[in-house]
């Protein structure tokens, strides 16, 4: 009996010291029955637990909880692409939504499709921190063009609860299909996102990370968001990116993308309006700030390159997009250059575009200035732009090569220029020379060297183009 007493001792013991033990894995499955493995999912939405058949707007409950469908259904026909008998399928703006909160979110993956037979279309995922009050977009929007279902990822990392939405933004009678929507747990040891537009990406399973997004060419002036770089301070927008310099009240640069899902039909909203984003102690430029100064309120990016939704058209309307440019040069010829790069991407291409301004002082229609607004405005001398030009697809960094279309143009803030953009081309090497920023950063240099030093032809007799004069 003592013998029986001193072995049980013993294998107790030895089995103390190995449970701690510095060396023991700390990361091994459960060893015991009460031990609970670390949730690494928090929603798996298959959507083959129930059939939506209508289009109308509807609750449905699903498995992982109580959604909200409208202009969307859930049906398993040969046309929509699904994993497994059916998939949720979307039309016009319509959108999906869940109603209920998660305890927080490191990433989201969504497996997504044209519907059999159908064009390009874009959408977006939105997240809601309070309880589905607001919702703001999660990294760059998304385009469904293929028939073969895709996985899409977004980081998030938001601690706290959170609900998402997605939302069809090309409105038309193109659908998409959704399915597979997952939700993993959040992970304390990633850098939580402080917002839904700077610390999210989007990428696919197709090696395509960042295509479409605002900077997918490179961070021109290497912009930060520290308030100590007040000259140089990057704002992540929805729909834009750009440096603001606080000294001169106007953007450094502003960067984005172009593809056809973001040329609809909605109507310019004119609410020039502060932007309310700025940090607190900044001035801020106001919608009546260029009064009476003979230069016109300058879109960077420009409306009609956001007219998929009124949101979308609206955010191009803050004053951090806009410069004091002279209403001919804005109307005319960078109205022209604008008009151009629309009708490349109608005919079948996407765009890359960053464009800034540099120097001091401007002819406007009341002569020549260097400030307006008492001083805290600063008037640009020079506007430039660069246009990189893809015929649509995907993996679009890989895709950039020494043969790749590449539109440079500088023009001076005059109000006496040329209508005809084509007379201001230059290279993209003569803006860096005159601005000191790295345009196209994230390129391997041996084709930076090629593309960067080379000067477009600009409109040919086939591109069927009409400048307006």
């Amino acid at each position: 009996m003592q013998n029986l007493v001193k072995a049980c001792f013993i294998a107790a013991l030895t089995l103390l010291v190995a449970c701690n033990s510095p060396n023991n894995n700390q990361q091994q499955s459960p060893q015991y029955p009460g031990e609970q493995k670390v949730k690494t999912v928090e929603i798996a939405e298959d959507f083959e637990s129930v059939t939506k058949p209508s289009y109308a707007a509807a609750q449905v409950k699903l498995k992982s909880g109580l959604w909200y469908f409208e202009d969307a259904l859930i049906a398993g026909s040969n046309k929509d692409a699904k994993e497994g008998s059916q998939s949720v399928r979307i039309k016009g703006k319509g959108l999906l939504r869940m109603e209920f909160d998660l305890d927080g979110a490191s990433k989201v993956t969504i497996k997504q499709a044209a519907y059999a037979g159908n064009k390009t279309s874009g959408w977006q995922l939105k997240m809601s921190v309070d309880g589905g009050k607001t919702y703001t977009q999660v990294g760059a929007g998304m385009v469904a063009n293929k028939e073969e279902l895709q996985t899409v990822t977004f980081i998030v990392n938001h601690k706290g609860p959170v609900r998402f939405e997605i939302s069809k933004t090309s409105g038309g009678n193109n659908r998409i299909n959704i399915d597979d929507f997952t939700v993993y747990s959040f992970n304390p040891s990633a850098p939580p996102g402080t917002s839904t537009q700077t610390d999210t990406t989007a990428i696919t399973d197709s090696a395509v990370a960042g295509d479409n997004t605002n900077l997918l060419l490179g961070n021109p002036s290497n912009a930060t968001t520290s308030t100590d770089n007040a000259d140089n301070y990057l704002m992540e927008k929805p729909y834009y990116t750009l440096s603001y310099n606080h000294s001169r009240g106007t953007p450094n640069w502003v960067s984005w993308y172009v593809g056809k899902e973001w040329l609809g039909r909605t109507r310019r909203s004119n609410d020039f309006r502060s932007d309310e984003s700025l940090p607190k102690d900044w001035y801020r430029v106001q919608s009546f700030s260029y009064q009476g100064s003979g230069f016109e309120r300058g879109h960077n990016c420009p409306s009609a390159d956001r007219a998929s939704s009124t949101k979308a058209n609206s955010e191009t309307f803050l004053m951090t997009n806009m410069i004091p440019q002279a209403p001919a040069n804005n109307q005319h010829t960078w109205g022209n250059l604008e008009g151009y790069e629309r009708m490349l991407v109608n005919q079948g291409n996407e765009v890359y575009v960053v464009m800034g301004s540099y120097g001091i002082g401007g002819y406007g229609t009341s002569g020549f200035h260097k400030t307006i607004d008492k001083g805290r405005l600063t008037v640009p001398a020079y506007i430039w732009k660069v246009i990189v030009v893809l015929p649509n697809g995907n993996n679009d960094l890989a895709r950039v090569n020494a043969a790749t279309r590449l539109i440079a143009v500088i023009t001076p803030n005059n109000n006496g220029i040329d209508p005809n953009w084509t007379k201001y081309i230059c290279t993209v090497r003569d803006i860096e020379k005159a601005t000191g920023y790295d345009l196209l950063s994230k390129l391997p240099k041996q084709i930076q060297d090629v593309i960067e030093a080379r000067k477009d032809k600009g409109v040919s007799a086939d591109d069927g183009y009409i400048m307006r004069i």
